[in-house]
């Protein structure tokens, strides 16, 4: 018998809860950086074009399945193609959705894990007494991702605060968490962007990211905002299904999935505010990998006013993102445990969070602790690593089929009266916009995120 289903309380735990699992390192690093190498201003307006005409109706249809049937992917999915066929087929797509959660989280929470070192090591002083020394910070945390002990341990620890916010349940739980994690993340964002003003880079920042130029667009620049904001918003993987599916009929699908996508746009754009500002005044060096959070960034800290409390409040910003999403993660994978195995939220949360720490173990191994893991070659040579090898799989493969293959279940295999029978709800009545969102999902979405796809076949583009 499946067990009894949670609810949010309401429209703003909902929100919140949503927001958080989109809101991550993607945002507060992955966003500046693209935003940077494409030039600033012109790439910001296509990334926002993309995320309201292919990102906010993929997340109205997530949430529409969800709410509708009640239950995480699998289940959704098997609901509503009972009776036809090529059941089957949608079913496993739902899976897929549950091993993406899976996969992720087993990576995610290792790089989640150097968040708290790092606050630790900020609020300790340890962190400012490295960044005096010439080339000290990449020493360090070259020495820290091939320890080991020092891995698994941050891993661990952040894997238990995802399981014990899951345990609890989506009210006392999952929302709790969210209410007093996301605005406390929006203070100290906000705070953040405050100082930049004073910096002397923020109004080169404010240029660079405001005053678009079209000539330096390229059609690469578009993919990559497509893909972006396709990724942003935790699409493709069933965390909006199943948060979906604890939302009550009050409140109106296409209402919270704008107000959701709005926030994740806000906090990204606060995050080039903040980073442009910083560049723009040391001529920082810019790099792709996350890693430079670790090394180049404390160093630019200590050279401001309050150096010490700045990369206290950037490191704990960081990991209030990190640990939204993780969550989000995790009950997705726990919440397929609960209502195809029958297993109790408690029992779920703790025997799924204990198998993905155990990959999580190994991701953490893979990154110079272990010869065989670090050096075990799945994908090809440039993605050398278990941690590489899973990162490029889930967000080069799983995510973007699932996400294709979503926007055509919506558009194609839900009829317009099912959608609208749910998306009504909660709203106005008004269906002056349904036709559009009815058309974007048809044909737009699936032909961006194909797009997507095709770049990553055909052009050998990543998204990671």
């Amino acid at each position: 018998m499946a067990q009894p289903r949670g609810q949010w309380s309401g429209k703003l735990g909902f929100i919140l809860a949503a927001a958080g699992s989109a809101v991550g390192l993607g945002n507060l690093w992955k966003f500046p950086y693209i935003t940077y190498d494409n030039q600033g201003g012109a790439f910001v307006l296509v990334y926002i074009g993309a995320v309201a005409l292919v990102g906010l109706p993929i997340m109205i249809a997530e949430i529409t399945i969800g709410r509708r049937t009640q239950r995480s992917p699998v289940g959704a999915f098997r609901i509503l193609m009972a009776g036809r066929s090529g059941g089957w087929f949608w079913s496993g797509l739902g899976f897929l959705g549950v091993s993406a959660g899976f996969v992720i989280l087993s990576y995610y929470t290792v790089v989640a894990g150097w968040t708290l070192r790092y606050t630790w090591m900020a609020l300790s002083g340890q962190l400012r007494e490295l960044a005096a020394q010439s080339g000290a910070l990449d020493a360090y945390f070259g020495s820290y991702v091939a320890n080991g002990g020092a891995q698994v341990l941050g891993t661990g620890i952040f894997m238990t605060l995802t399981i014990g916010a899951v345990y609890f349940g989506v009210r006392s739980g999952i929302e709790r968490v969210a209410k007093v994690l996301m605005p406390v993340l929006l203070l100290i964002l906000f705070s953040l962007a405050i100082y930049a003003s004073t910096t002397a880079g923020f109004g080169e920042a404010m240029t660079f990211l405001f005053r678009p130029n079209f000539s330096e667009l390229t059609s690469q620049s578009v993919l990559e905002a497509l893909g972006h904001a396709f990724f942003t918003l935790s699409l493709g993987m069933g965390a909006i299904i199943t948060y979906g599916s604890y939302m009550n009929k009050k409140c109106s699908v296409p209402v919270a999935a704008l107000q959701i996508a709005a926030l994740d746009t806000v906090i990204a754009i606060l995050a080039c505010v903040v980073m442009f500002s910083i560049i723009f005044s040391f001529d920082m060096e810019v790099s792709k990998s996350a890693g430079i959070l670790f090394t180049t960034l404390p160093a630019v800290f200590f050279q401001l006013d309050g150096g010490g409390i700045i990369a206290a409040a950037f490191f704990i910003l960081v990991a209030f993102a990190a640990l939204t999403s993780t969550i989000s993660l995790l009950e997705v994978v726990s919440s397929y445990a609960i209502d195809e195995l029958a297993w109790s939220r408690r029992q779920a949360a703790m025997t799924m969070g204990a198998a993905i720490f155990v990959f999580g173990v190994l991701n953490a191994l893979s990154l110079g602790a272990n010869d065989w893991l670090t050096d075990l070659n799945l994908l090809g040579a440039s993605h050398a690593g278990l941690f590489n090898s899973l990162d490029y799989l889930a967000s080069n493969w799983m995510l973007p089929v699932g996400g294709l293959f979503i926007a055509l279940f919506a558009g194609w295999m839900m009829s317009s009266k099912d959608t609208w029978a749910e998306v009504s709800q909660g709203h106005d009545g008004s269906a002056a916009w349904y036709p559009a969102w009815r058309f974007l999902i048809r044909f737009v979405a699936p032909v961006a995120v194909g797009a997507i796809i095709f770049s990553i076949i055909f052009l050998g583009m990543e998204y990671q």
